[in-house]
């Protein structure tokens, strides 16, 4: 079975309910089935090859949808390009994965260099050199049909990057077993069905593109803003019957300070979950209390899409579990690995390993990293976890990440739960700066809440008070913002080389 197979059973199943709602149109299962399939016979048209690339590079709307779908029923491969990384980066994973085909929306197509691109499509309008658009394909294909290209679990389905958290990004190879074990993980999770109405916040090109099958799988809808604010999300959620949404706990944030001192009430929030980041226990109940127990996490990398763990709302709502990321999704096994390959017995700490059908092929032309990260089955994913007595998963952050200062390890999740539980914090990021004395220096980038004032030595002795002087940071930044990747993560690495020098120099306090 195709991943693509899953969309095409429900738009028989399901034709007359509503697949996509955006702010110009409702697209019915049956309409979107039309449209995929114009769409992709023409791909196929443009480029006859099986498997050839096509990259989309677009916001989150229906066209981008269209367009992702057509690629998987044209039995192409599709290369995520994000639209929030920058040119440089746009650029270089089109040069590295040379695709034949491209589909971009005119805002950010138009700021790449696609005359290399033999069949570059406008998504919505024409710009630069680029005429044709999705529209004007729609048109002259209607009615036709792809062929169905040759297939196997282990056809290659997409290229996704990395966020280059640790250093260069790498193309991750996702063969349709991960998609189709993702797609059922998902609905197991979930119990997605046809009444589900789904906020689609995250990118198409990351936790919001993992949702897109298991929704319509199942003939729920996908509900897609004009614009992604605090504002708007929060408005959708209250509003418009919204029963699951995907997000990064920094919007989540922003949704909670946006709707501070409004009733609150979601009456079809069944599902927010959030993903690609950790969220310290005190946000956890923070959120519980604003929208109710429908806070659930995901735990997943590129490597093994999305939910090699789940915890649902009902787990989080447990105090015992309110540090994990839940137990294994139904298609994924995992295990706590120590350095010499041996799995750790429950409550030790060592290296989250995964195995299933929804790992990865490899990186792209990286075998070498390839044999480094998959070992005897195993999906190696440089975090730290521990596992508990009952099959629950507990973070302890990245390998790479743990600091070593005096000779104790410091993870930073520990002591970035404790700085949050501080009043006048918003957000903190922690980590590790060389120091002469201490081998390394617990460093804290923080972010305050509005209207909150703070001084350095406070949040020191605050921490010192509570975690002791180890683990507490010896130096504070302080920012209007926190730095963040393209996928809305604290971006550590660039808070270290900012701070690098902070154990010569003083501090540096921003905002």
């Amino acid at each position: 079975m195709r991943p693509i197979d899953f969309f095409y059973r429900a738009s028989r199943l399901y034709g007359g309910n509503t697949a996509l709602e955006s702010p110009h149109e409702s697209v019915s299962y049956a309409e979107l089935a039309r449209r995929v399939n114009a769409a992709a016979a023409a791909l196929q048209e443009l480029d006859p090859r099986a498997q050839s690339r096509v990259g989309i590079c677009s916001g989150n709307t229906a066209e981008h949808i269209i367009a992702l779908l057509a690629v998987l029923a044209a039995g192409k491969v599709w290369v995520a390009l994000n639209c929030r990384s920058s040119v440089t980066e746009l650029e270089r994973i089109l040069d590295f994965t040379r695709p034949s085909i491209v589909l971009a929306s005119a805002q950010y197509g138009s700021t790449l260099d696609l005359r290399a691109i033999p069949h570059p499509i406008a998504l919505d309008q024409p710009f630069a050199h680029v005429t044709t658009t999705l529209n004007h394909l729609l048109a002259n294909y209607k009615g036709r049909e792809p062929h169905r290209a040759s297939h196997t679990p282990d056809t290659l389905q997409a290229i996704k990057f990395t966020g280059g958290s640790t250093g260069t990004p790498k193309g991750v190879m996702q063969p349709s077993r991960a998609w189709c074990a993702t797609v059922l993980n998902l609905i197991d999770a979930h119990q997605f069905s046809e009444s589900d109405r789904n906020l689609v916040v995250s990118p198409l090109t990351h936790g919001g593109g993992t949702y897109l099958l298991p929704v319509l799988a199942k003939g729920g809808c996908h509900v897609i803003l004009e614009q992604i604010n605090a504002a708007s999300v929060l408005d959708a959620l209250r509003n418009r019957s919204i029963s699951s949404a995907f997000m990064p706990p920094t919007l989540l944030y922003m949704v909670m300070a946006a709707g501070e001192g409004q009733p609150a009430h979601f009456p079809a929030l069944r599902h927010l979950i959030y993903g690609g980041a950790s969220m310290p226990a005190e946000k956890i109940r923070s959120a519980q209390k604003f929208f109710g127990p429908v806070i659930g996490a995901t735990y997943g990398q590129t490597e093994a899409p999305q939910i090699i763990t789940y915890a649902s709302g009902a787990d989080l709502a447990d105090p015992r579990n309110i540090h994990s990321v839940g137990r294994a999704s139904l298609l994924s096994d995992f295990a706590i690995m120590g350095p010499d390959a041996q799995i750790l017995p429950q409550g030790q700490t060592g290296e989250i390993v995964a195995r299933g059908e929804m790992i990865m092929s490899g990186y792209l032309d990286k075998p070498e990293k390839t044999a480094e990260t998959i070992i005897d089955g195993w999906l190696h994913t440089g975090d730290l976890g521990y596992v508990d007595s009952r099959g629950y998963l507990y973070l302890r952050g990245r390998s790479r990440e743990v600091i070593i200062t005096g000779g104790f390890n410091v993870y930073p999740v520990d002591v970035e739960d404790e700085l949050s539980r501080h009043p006048a914090v918003h957000e903190a990021a922690v980590f590790g700066v060389d120091d002469d004395k201490w081998g390394e220096a617990v460093h804290a980038a923080v972010q305050l809440k509005q209207g909150f004032g703070l001084k350095e030595t406070e949040l020191i002795q605050y921490a010192k008070d509570r975690m002791g002087s180890v683990k507490a940071p010896k130096f504070v930044h302080f920012y209007e913002s926190l730095p963040r990747s393209a996928v809305g993560k604290v971006d550590k690495i660039l808070l270290k080389k900012t701070h690098m020098h902070a154990a010569v120099f003083p501090p540096l306090e921003t905002g």
